[in-house]
């Protein structure tokens, strides 16, 4: 397994504050999106507003007040395009944000947890020695592909 040692933080950039906060999935059901993190993921609702004639949502993990997925639900037009994944080969064909990651510690019982909750898995857990993580792929009933990465000793 290789040892994957991130470079040393740049703490003199002009952008050192930076961190992350948040993704946000556009979807045509506002609602069944919302509680799909709910229900399959165990999100909680961090706060909910309506924007114009859509609604909006912070969602976080279980147990992570330090990321959040925002979904956008509504409005008109509603959202057209849709990335029916079958495999991580099949959505490398479309560009523009491809998926979003959460850290688990173990990859192998989250894929079956999903499993069992009748979530969508794209694809099996591999390893992949260059980042010493374990991955796997999912996606959402509208298409957004997630990943979950498990780090390695």
């Amino acid at each position: 397994m290789a040892d994957f040692i991130p470079p040393a933080r740049n703490t003199a950039s002009v952008f050192a504050d930076m961190r992350g906060h948040h993704v946000a999935i556009r979807t045509p059901e506002y609602a069944a999106a919302r509680d799909w993190y709910l229900e399959k993921l165990d999100f909680r609702v961090v706060a909910e507003w309506p924007y114009a004639d859509e609604q909006l949502a912070y969602l976080a993990p279980a147990a992570d007040d330090g990321f959040y997925i925002e979904i956008l639900g509504g409005g008109e037009p509603a959202p057209v395009e849709a990335r029916p994944y079958v495999d991580l080969g099949d959505s490398l064909k479309y560009r523009g944000l491809h998926h979003f990651c959460l850290n688990v510690s173990n990859v192998d019982a989250t894929v079956e947890t999903l499993r069992g909750r009748g979530v969508t898995i794209v694809t099996e857990p591999f390893v992949l020695p260059v980042i010493s993580r374990k991955l796997a792929f999912f996606c959402d009933p509208f298409g957004n592909l997630i990943e979950l990465a498990e780090l390695l000793d």
